[in-house]
């Protein structure tokens, strides 16, 4: 990556976090005729709701709370029959750092019921709470191992004339499962009400964001992927009506709820310690004898192209990688490509780069012979700036008569490497987000491509191969600028010790090939 390179990429950082700083996003007020409303909601006016809502029972305490879990190949689910639902979840496949004594990942893990996960409960006509205690029908186990293609479990509870089932049905090879909720009004009298359920992601403020990746609130309206920040939500609740989906991501990790057309708004809101994701229907009417029946698809898993399509509701779209998506999303599948094959995303990632390479390579070589042919013609410049040096208006029609004459491009060493930036940025969020690369060994020393280097040596040679690279590079910047330009190396190395390996890799080997570029050039100039 040459001078040029160099000074374009600082450049649109910087104006990139300018703009992020000075022109933040500001929240959506859509039409009525529009699919999605997202819209802030009054802190009074949302307290008074959820004291109707979120009512905490106290004549169940006499029934055993029991802990059931559920064991697969690739999970451990611990399902609590306080509100038959989920306290914590673990995979068998993903652990929570990379030593080899390291347990296994938790995406929850609580033993507070205020941060339980899947909580349910009934509001307005009829009050049906969210801690009442359910009864497991049909075993006495308190572990059960997912050996068959699926396993269903039924909770069963009676409350003030009502019987409430909660289904959950686990697949054996995927991490997305079946809810249903039914609800029967087994008294003489019809009653009218609300169903609400609450995916509960436990969330501090103190918690430090990660400036890259995005943490949070998700949510998809069947267009648009719509990411919350959590610190947005602590302040202002949020509303989206006719979700396809919401749920909460961290940078590898999804939780998530496809409540199928079952529900009429999705709240999202920040409370004592937790981001609260609530699913409400709208009112409903319960005759005599009549029951009502609620069923969606969740996600509890990592957030891999083939697990998140795998329950064909458009989870898959949580794999976004911002604005460059639409270059990311095909480096990202050419990466799983290779891997495929190589099976070493470190190897994938050097064959990825060699391919980008090559495709730029026509504009790369008419980039450095355009700063070749300005270099020869300095001589000539510098005189006429000297004649030239107090009308500016004249020094600039000779220069272009210059340029004209001689039949060279000023920006011709410029814009084709302008054109590759978007194409690094794309680059950057997939190696940076794909959970792919988490704990993905590469060789020798490096054993995680999604850590630094634990030795450096990768950025220090990085380093040296972009100050070879700047001696290599013809130049037309004067003296001072020339030593500007020689502490980039120092700077990018330092920069680049606390990255990735994979980026560091992949900005290596791309140093490497437009060396080895410059010095065919070179030759073939002489």
């Amino acid at each position: 990556m040459d001078n040029r390179t160099i000074i374009a990429i600082v450049l649109i950082i910087l104006l990139w976090s300018g703009y992020s700083i000075f022109f933040p996003p500001t929240p959506q007020i859509q039409n009525q005729d529009d699919p999605v409303v997202e819209a802030t909601v009054s802190t009074d006016v949302y307290h008074e709701e959820l004291k109707d809502t979120d009512i905490v029972s106290k004549n169940d305490t006499k029934s055993e709370i029991r802990n059931i879990t559920i064991t697969s190949d690739i999970y451990n689910i611990v399902l609590s029959s306080r509100g038959a639902t989920i306290k914590s979840v673990s995979f068998n496949n993903y652990k929570e750092t990379n030593k080899p004594d390291s347990g296994s990942f938790y995406l929850i893990d609580n033993d507070d019921f205020s941060l339980y996960t899947f909580k349910t409960n009934f509001s307005e006509g009829f009050i049906i709470p969210s801690d009442i205690i359910y009864e497991l029908v049909g075993s006495s186990s308190e572990k059960l191992l997912l050996n068959e293609d699926s396993l269903e479990l039924n909770f069963v509870a009676e409350y003030n004339g009502f019987i409430v089932t909660k289904t959950y049905r686990f697949y054996k090879d995927y991490y997305h499962f079946d809810f249903v909720i039914d609800v029967k009004n087994t008294t003489n009298t019809h009653y009218s009400g609300k169903y609400n359920l609450s995916i509960v992601t436990p969330w501090s403020s103190d918690e430090k964001s990660d400036f890259y990746s995005f943490s949070g609130p998700l949510t998809f309206d069947g267009k648009k992927l719509h990411e919350d920040k959590p610190k947005d939500v602590q302040k202002n609740p949020v509303i989206y009506r006719d979700a396809v989906w919401s749920g909460f991501t961290d940078k590898y990790f999804l939780q998530a709820l496809n409540p199928q057309s079952s529900v009429e708004q999705v709240l999202i809101s920040y409370q004592s310690g937790f981001i609260e994701n609530r699913f409400s229907s709208s009112s409903f009417v319960l005759l005599p004898q009549q029951n009502q029946t609620f069923e969606h698809v969740a996600f509890l898993g990592p957030k891999k192209l083939e697990y998140l399509s795998a329950s064909d509701t458009s989870f898959e779209e949580a794999i976004h990688f911002g604005f460059f998506h639409f270059l990311a999303k095909p480096l990202f599948d050419v990466l799983r490509f290779f891997y495929g094959f190589i099976n070493n995303y470190g190897f994938s990632i050097i064959l990825l780069t060699l391919c980008i390479k090559l495709i730029f390579w026509p504009l790369t070589h008419k980039s450095y012979k355009s700063m070749q042919g300005m270099q020869k013609l300095q001589p000539e410049m510098k005189r006429l700036k000297e004649k030239y040096a107090d009308d500016k208006q004249r020094l600039n029609q000779e220069m272009m008569s210059f340029y004209r004459d001689n039949k060279v491009n000023p920006l011709g060493g410029c814009l084709p490497i302008l054109i590759q930036i978007p194409v690094f940025f794309a680059l950057y969020k997939v190696l940076l987000d794909s959970i792919e690369l988490r704990h993905a060994p590469f060789m020798l020393w490096i054993t995680d491509l999604s850590a630094k280097d634990p030795l450096y040596i990768t950025p220090i040679i990085m380093g040296a191969s972009m100050f070879l690279q700047q001696k290599l590079t013809p130049t037309n910047l004067d003296p001072t600028q020339e030593k500007v330009m020689l502490m980039m190396p120092i700077v990018f190395t330092f920069l680049f010790l606390n990255f990735p390996a994979g980026l560091v890799i992949y900005w290596l080997v791309n140093n490497l090939l437009t060396i080895l570029q410059q010095l065919i050039i070179r030759r073939q100039s002489a």
